[in-house]
């Protein structure tokens, strides 16, 4: 189908873009597209005015800000894996990239836009809770600052307004004892279960993201929990592992039900703890 009509506007400034976002009530905005185009031409989504970001380089960039990395929300999937200095610093959001759609979407795709668009089964949802980012978001009025725990609101709804954009994504410097495991649905990528870890040996913490199981992606609260203070074994990781879903109620549709759903979370779990483990 044809979308229906609509103004086009792309900003050079970020003060533009908010500028047309306050001045046209429907308006949306446009990051990659993969998911505002193919509901435009089935007529899901019939916005009056599109904002384009793609000319606001300056949110397109990976660059180390005191002791975190600094991501701008037009930054792509392929830049973020092919980046130095997060395969470095940060290594499980290199590890996550590559996992996501194909190179056609991972060329066009954005960071940002992912995250906002709050997919239940989007795989950066799963690494940027483990990693308790800060996501800035700006408005005319100014910006603030949301942590990832407050970001995803719950299914396709994340904490930016309809007059805001989100600018700046920070991620703390890591270890390299990471990983992320996921099952993926074979016709798109997405995840049907996702899990990410970030182990810290120092103080003997772990933080878990988990996508693709629950209507929003959730921190893995009761195995953290469970594993904190101690040394990992197979046998600790696997009886905390599931506790993944504890007070979870997994989704059922026509990719995996409930049940299924809960299985791959806890298995995914105590793989994803493993090979963070033998990192």
């Amino acid at each position: 189908m044809i979308p229906s009509a609509f103004d086009y506007h792309r900003p050079s400034t970020l003060d533009a873009a908010l500028g047309l976002l306050s001045q046209n009530e429907d308006a949306k905005i446009l990051a990659g597209g993969h998911s505002l185009l193919p509901a435009m031409k089935l007529r899901l989504a019939q916005p009056k005015t599109i904002i384009d970001l793609g000319a606001l380089r300056d949110l397109s960039s990976i660059r180390e800000k005191g002791e975190k990395i600094a991501i701008g929300s037009m930054t792509t999937h392929f830049q973020i894996e092919s980046s130095d200095l997060l395969r470095e610093q940060c290594p499980l959001l290199s590890e996550v990239a590559p996992k996501i759609g194909d190179v056609q979407v991972r060329n066009r795709g954005t960071f940002g836009g992912s995250l906002v668009h709050a997919d239940p089964a989007a795989d950066w949802p799963a690494p940027v809770l483990a990693l308790d980012a800060e996501l800035e978001i700006a408005a005319s009025g100014g910006r603030r600052t949301v942590r990832a725990g407050d970001f995803f609101v719950e299914m396709m709804q994340s904490a930016v307004q309809p007059n805001e954009i989100l600018c700046e994504i920070r991620v703390p410097k890591t270890n390299k004892s990471v990983a992320y495991v996921k099952f993926a649905q074979k016709a798109s990528g997405f995840a049907i279960a996702g899990v990410a870890v970030v182990l810290n040996a120092a103080d003997h913490t772990v933080s878990i993201g988990v996508t693709g199981i629950a209507p929003r992606p959730y921190r893995a609260a009761a195995v953290e929990a469970e594993l904190r203070g101690k040394t990992l074994t197979p046998e600790l990781i696997r009886a905390a592992s599931e506790k993944v879903i504890d007070d979870i109620e997994p989704l059922h549709d026509i990719h995996a039900s409930a049940e299924f759903r809960a299985h791959l979370a806890r298995v995914h779990c105590r793989r994803a703890l493993e090979l963070a483990a033998s990192r």
